[in-house]
Formats: structure tokens, C-alpha cells, sequence
């Protein structure tokens, strides 16, 4: 493992979408932004040009993230084995996805759909989950790539809502190239508080989204990210960490709706990414996990 974190921000602080001009564009501020990675949803993945993406990412000396929820038409914790199947397919193809463009970490709501549901999730939804999953993490293990389950908050799943749920989703998984990603925003939401999940997962813990309570400038909300930070020196993480921010001024044509960005907390994304990386700079300074 890397003895520094990698800093990563998401594409929606940049840009709505992944057309060939507007990936362009994502790599240029990412690169001025100072950071590692660029992080992208993979929801507008039918406008990507793959290997243009690739050789930017390459020619500008990126990392890549690939990220995803599922749809409700194609769920695979859905009892109907056709949506199941749907949603079995798309993940693979997210999967490749982020192979050819030179990733190795596929993470989010890889286990439901991206959205409020109106019941419990059932046995049968569960263990549907559980193995499209296990074939999932056997065909990322072949590429040495990693799985991400992304812990998300009671009003976007019913599968996962905090890090003990996830554990028993990995556990049952028992793949070992599925981590558990953390998301401060989710867990200030459904957590005690944002130490205790920190060292529940310890050495699985393979992803961090970096958040506030209302997803907006980091500092400007009422998280205790000294707290958060200390508990990740606690357990030597060393892995990727990426700034997640979300504003009505940056528009995706379905993501935006499927997490519900109705307010602009900000106008310039430029201007906080490069707020954001100093943010963690200094957090992760603060604690010794850098400089």
C-alpha cells in the first residue's frame, strides 16, 4: 500500500456529464486542482469515448476511479430475476469500463438501485445480492482490480446503511477484494458518530469519500473532521480518499436527480476542489498520516 493517501475529487464538481469535450475539460481541472485521481460516475457512461479517456488520463498522469449506482429496472437486490439480471449486467460492463480506462477500484451502490425504497429488503433480494456480487469480485480479482461497497444513507438503499451492515455484506461476499468505502455525509446520517465505524472496519476499509453534512464547502458544515481524520491515523489508513461535492450549479442529466442536488452551495468548482485538496492536506497532516 501507498504510505501516502491519494487525494481524488469527483467529477460532478467539474462537470455534468462525459462527453468527449466535457471529459477533456474534467482531466484539465483535476490536474490544475492538484490532485491524483478523478473519481467518475459511470451513470453517463453511453457518451464516453473509452479510449480517448484513456489516453488523457494516461497523457496527464491521472488515476481513475469508477463509480455507480444501479436503476430500479435494473436492481440486482430485486426479488425478479430478469431486473436482477439487468443490474448483473450492467455492473460487469461497469466493471470493463473501468479496466480499459486504466482503473483498478470499482466502488459505490454496486449492490441496489440509487433511491428511496418504499419496503424492507428481503432474504431472497439479499442473496440475490450476494451473488451477483461474489461473480462481480471473481471477474474484478482476475483484472486485480478491487470492489468497493459504498455504505449509503436510508433514503438511496435498504441494503447497506452503516458499516456494520456492510461488514456482513463482505463477510458473505468472502472475496477478499471487496473493501468497504466509507462516506462521511452517509454516516452522519446513519453512524453514532464518525470514529467508531472508522475502526469497527479497520484494515477492510478500502475507499473514503470526504463530505459534508449538506455537501458543500468542507469546513462550512458542522462535521467533526479532526475526529474523523484521527480515527483514520488510528488505523494506518493509507488509501484513496476523495472530496465529494455536489451544487445545482453542475448539472448530470440523471445523478443529480437520483441524490436529490436541488441547492446551489456553490457556483465555481474550480475554486473548491482546489479548497477541498487543501482541506485534507491540512487534515491529514494534522494527524501524521502526511508531510
Amino acid at each position: 500500500m501507498s504510505t501516502t493517501n491519494a487525494l481524488g475529487v469527483h467529477a460532478l464538481v467539474f462537470e455534468g456529464g462525459t462527453t468527449p469535450a466535457e471529459f477533456e475539460r474534467l482531466v484539465a481541472a483535476t490536474t490544475a486542482a492538484g490532485y491524483d485521481n478523478l473519481e467518475l460516475s459511470l451513470h453517463d457512461s453511453a457518451n464516453l469515448d473509452v479510449d480517448a479517456a484513456r489516453d488523457a488520463l494516461s497523457a496527464a498522469g491521472l488515476g481513475i476511479v469508477c463509480s455507480r449506482g444501479l436503476a430500479f429496472d435494473a436492481d440486482v437486490s430485486s426479488d425478479d430475476p430478469e431486473v436482477v439480471a439487468r443490474g448483473a449486467a450492467l455492473l460487469q460492463d461497469s466493471l470493463r469500463i473501468t479496466r480499459e480506462l486504466g482503473g483498478t477500484h470499482f466502488t459505490g451502490a454496486l449492490y441496489s438501485a440509487l433511491g428511496k425504497y418504499g419496503h424492507q429488503l428481503t432474504a431472497a433480494g439479499r442473496a440475490n445480492v450476494v451473488a451477483v456480487l461474489k461473480e462481480l469480485a471473481a471477474e474484478a480479482a482476475s483484472h486485480s482490480m478491487t470492489l468497493g461497497l459504498e455504505i449509503c444513507n436510508r433514503y438511496e438503499t435498504n441494503v447497506i446503511n452503516t458499516a456494520a451492515d456492510a461488514l456482513r455484506l463482505a463477510d458473505d461476499i468472502a472475496a477478499d477484494n471487496v473493501l468497504i468505502h466509507l462516506d462521511t455525509y452517509h454516516m452522519n446520517i446513519e453512524e453514532d458518530d464518525l470514529v467508531r465505524p472508522v475502526h469497527l472496519v479497520g484494515n477492510r476499509l478500502g475507499y473514503v469519500h470526504i463530505g459534508e453534512n449538506h455537501r458543500g464547502f468542507l469546513g462550512s458544515g458542522h462535521l467533526d473532521f479532526g475526529a474523523f481524520f484521527h480515527a483514520l491515523a488510528d488505523i494506518d489508513y493509507r488509501g484513496p480518499i476523495t472530496f465529494e461535492s455536489f451544487s445545482s450549479a453542475v448539472v448530470s442529466p440523471t445523478l443529480s436527480n437520483d441524490l436529490a442536488i436541488w441547492r446551489n452551495l456553490w457556483n465555481d468548482g474550480p475554486a473548491l476542489a482546489d479548497h477541498a485538496r487543501r482541506f485534507l492536506e491540512n487534515q491529514l497532516e494534522a494527524v501524521g498520516l502526511r508531510g
